[in-house]
């Protein structure tokens, strides 16, 4: 994250301690001025930032936008619409007119049913919080191989890294096909032993994604793999 002190671990603060002295720094995300200092009003990890103190959540909820690439799980299917859980407050919707098969009237369970995991775009989410997909689009698809993991939102960045650097060369490294997606969901294919590597590589990110340290770790990983 940026701002972190380079070799230094990320502080984790709750709500109503004090992250700081006010004098001379400005409140960000998750904090507000009290007095002489800033105080944290969520759980999370101290972020500071030209001159800006905030506070990134552990846990912070997917809020869709349109153009989103998301990767949803299939909950129900009516006869002529999909319902795609994806990781946010409410589920997703795909009419079979948004759909990337000719779909006939009551046949929806023969291309997608209950349990099956999809590579979608969020086509617009409106006032009411109605999210809806499409799968109309280069690459939109039922992702049938591979294995579907997740992470938490705030640490996309640190799997991607600085324009997507960090998630082409694992790409390169582990010699899978790997999408990250805005919801928090990973796709990975590939052999077995790249999959394990993989596995490895997100299990650092969600136990170590707020460390300082992180950078070192995960290079540490992929030099390791590198040199077998």
């Amino acid at each position: 994250m940026s701002g972190a002190k380079e070799g230094a671990e990320l502080r984790l603060v709750t709500p109503g301690e004090a992250i700081g002295a006010s004098s001379g720094a400005r409140a960000g995300t998750g904090t507000l001025i009290m007095g002489d200092n800033i105080i944290a009003t969520k759980v999370g990890w101290v972020k500071e930032n030209n001159g800006v103190t905030s506070v990134d959540p552990i846990h912070s909820s997917y809020m869709p936008r349109s153009g989103d690439l998301v990767i949803g799980v299939i909950e129900s299917v009516r006869n002529n619409l999909w319902f795609a859980e994806v990781n946010g407050p409410f589920n997703g919707l795909l009419p079979m007119s948004l759909a990337p098969w000719k779909v006939e009237f009551g046949a929806a369970r023969l291309h997608m049913d209950i349990g099956d995991i999809m590579l979608a775009r969020v086509q617009e989410v409106d006032e009411a919080h109605n999210i809806v997909l499409t799968m109309k689009g280069v690459g939109l698809r039922r992702l049938k191989e591979g294995i579907m993991s997740e992470i938490s939102m705030n640490h996309i960045s640190r799997l991607r890294g600085e324009n997507d650097s960090r998630l082409r060369e694992l790409k390169e490294v582990s010699d899978c096909r790997i999408i990250v997606a805005e919801n928090g969901r990973i796709w990975i294919d590939g052999d077995s032993d790249g999959i394990s590597f993989m596995r490895n590589i997100i299990d650092l990110v969600r136990n170590d994604g707020h460390k300082a340290t992180f950078n070192d770790s995960i290079n540490a990983l992929i030099n390791e793999r590198r040199n077998a």
